[in-house]
C-alpha cells in the first residue's frame, strides 16, 4: 500500500497551502482531501475547494497535512481536534502548514515542542500556547513525528523535505523539478530574505554560489568565496545572508549533504570516497555533518536509499 498522506481543510482553509501538498505528494503516495464534514470548504481567497472524505478518513492516514486557514482565533470543531489526537496517538506523522499550526496547538500536539508558522501570526502562538517553544524565524522544524512550517512557499520547502526523508534526494529532486522550484532550502534558513536591490552595476552571489556547487570536493572556505565575488569577507557574508536567509558555511556544509546523500543513493563508492568528493575530507566529518542534518549515519541512509542506477 501506498504512504497515505491526508490534508484536513478547516474553514477558511488557504488553498495555496492544500495545493501544495496535492502538487507534491503524487507519485509514490496516495493522497486525499478531508474536512470536517465530506462536501464544499470555504477558502480564503472567495471559492471552495470540495473534500471527498470526512474524518473518518484520518485514521486511514500514514500523514496528516492540517493546511493553513484563517479562523485561528477559534478552536477547530472537537471532532476535528478528536480526530487529529487519535491520527497522532496511533502514529500517523502530524503535520502543518503555515497557521495549520494552530490547530496542532490546540489539539495540544505542540506542548513542549519546538514549532513556527508564519512569522507574522508567530508572536500569537507563543502568546496563546506557552507551552509551545515558538521559533518565528525558520522556514519549517522537524520533531520527528510532528512537524510545522512558516507560511506559503515554506510549505513547499518543508513537503520536499518529506520526500527527501521518504525516497531519498534524488526522488525528491526529481519531484522539485517538476513543480520547478529550488530541490533543497535548509529548515533552519530564515523565513525573511532581504533580497536588497543591488546598487547600479552591483551584481548578486548567484554566479558565485554556483561556482562553489562545482566546486565541493576543493577546500572551499568563505575566504574563497568572498574572493570570487569580490568583496571582503565581511561584506559578502553579510550580503549572502541577505539573499539566501542563511550563513555562506550552513549553506556550503548544507550543500555537502546533500551532494553525499546523491552519491549514497546512486553510487557504490565507499563512505570514504563519499567523503572527500563532496569536500568532507574525512568519513568522520562527513558522519558527523550527516549525523546532525539527517539524524542517522551515511551507511543506514545509503541502506535506505540505494537504487538501482
Amino acid at each position: 500500500m501506498a504512504h497515505r498522506v491526508v490534508v484536513l481543510a478547516l474553514d477558511p482553509v488557504v488553498a495555496f497551502d492544500l495545493a501544495t501538498p496535492a502538487q507534491v505528494f503524487r507519485g509514490p503516495y496516495s493522497f486525499a482531501v478531508a474536512a470536517v464534514e465530506p462536501g464544499p470548504v470555504p477558502t480564503s481567497s472567495g471559492f471552495a475547494i470540495v473534500a471527498d472524505h470526512g474524518l473518518d478518513e484520518l485514521a486511514r492516514a500514514d500523514t496528516v497535512i492540517v493546511p493553513g486557514y484563517d479562523s485561528i482565533d477559534v478552536a477547530p470543531p472537537a471532532a476535528a481536534l478528536d480526530a487529529l489526537r487519535a491520527a497522532h496517538a496511533r502514529g500517523a506523522r502530524t503535520v502543518s502548514i503555515c497557521t495549520g499550526a494552530f490547530a496542532l496547538a490546540h489539539a495540544g500536539l505542540l506542548d513542549g515542542r519546538r514549532a513556527t508558522t508564519h512569522w507574522q501570526w508567530a508572536h500569537l502562538l507563543a502568546e496563546w500556547f506557552p507551552a509551545i517553544d515558538v521559533d518565528p524565524g525558520v522556514l519549517y522544524v522537524d520533531e520527528g513525528d510532528v512537524l510545522t512550517s512558516a507560511g506559503v512557499a515554506a510549505g513547499i520547502d518543508l513537503c520536499l523535505y518529506l520526500v527527501r526523508q521518504d525516497h531519498g534526494a534524488e526522488v525528491a529532486a526529481r519531484v522539485a523539478r517538476r513543480i520547478v522550484v529550488a530541490p533543497h532550502r535548509d529548515g533552519g534558513q530564515a523565513q525573511f530574505v532581504e533580497q536588497p536591490l543591488h546598487d547600479e552595476g552591483e551584481a548578486g552571489l548567484e554566479a558565485t554560489r554556483a561556482w562553489a556547487l562545482e566546486r565541493l570536493d576543493t577546500p572551499l572556505d568563505v575566504a574563497a568565496m568572498a574572493r570570487h565575488a569580490g568583496v571582503s569577507e565581511r561584506t559578502f557574508a553579510r550580503r549572502f545572508r541577505a539573499e539566501t536567509g542563511t550563513t555562506p558555511l550552513q549553506w556550503l556544509l548544507a550543500r555537502r549533504v546533500l551532494d553525499a546523500q546523491r552519491l549514497l543513493e546512486t553510487s557504490d563508492a565507499p563512505v570514504e570516497d563519499v567523503a572527500a568528493r563532496v569536500g568532507f575530507g574525512t568519513a568522520a566529518s562527513l558522519r558527523q555533518h550527516f549525523g546532525r542534518h539527517n539524524a542517522t549515519t551515511p551507511t543506514a541512509y545509503r541502506r535506505a536509499f540505494r537504487t538501482t542506477a
